[in-house]
């Protein structure tokens, strides 16, 4: 993914708004405040970009440096969700 710098820093095409990086800076925030952020930065993604992707390159970006940073906790929340869930066979499958 590109990253061009603008007035506000670098432009990344993975936090297209600077949400996430922003939501680093903020001293004291809460999850909610995060899981709201969150939001808004799903909703600014490209379309057909990759989430999982955006989200494995944030965590590296960002998480190693702030590891107890509530946004970095619901990243890793978000790539865990998003990881493909092995297939279900037999009858438990066919009821899904």
């Amino acid at each position: 993914m590109a990253e061009t710098t603008s007035t506000r820093g670098p432009r990344d095409d993975n936090d297209p708004k600077g949400l996430i990086r922003e939501a680093y800076r903020i001293d004291g925030i809460s999850d909610a405040e995060c899981r709201s952020i969150l939001m808004d930065w799903a909703l600014s993604l490209a379309d057909g970009a990759s989430q999982q992707q955006a989200l494995q390159h944030l965590v590296a970006r960002y998480g190693a440096e702030t590891p107890d940073h509530p946004m970095t906790q619901l990243l890793q929340e978000g790539q865990n969700a998003l990881m493909p869930q092995g297939r279900r066979g037999g009858r438990a499958g066919r009821l899904h």
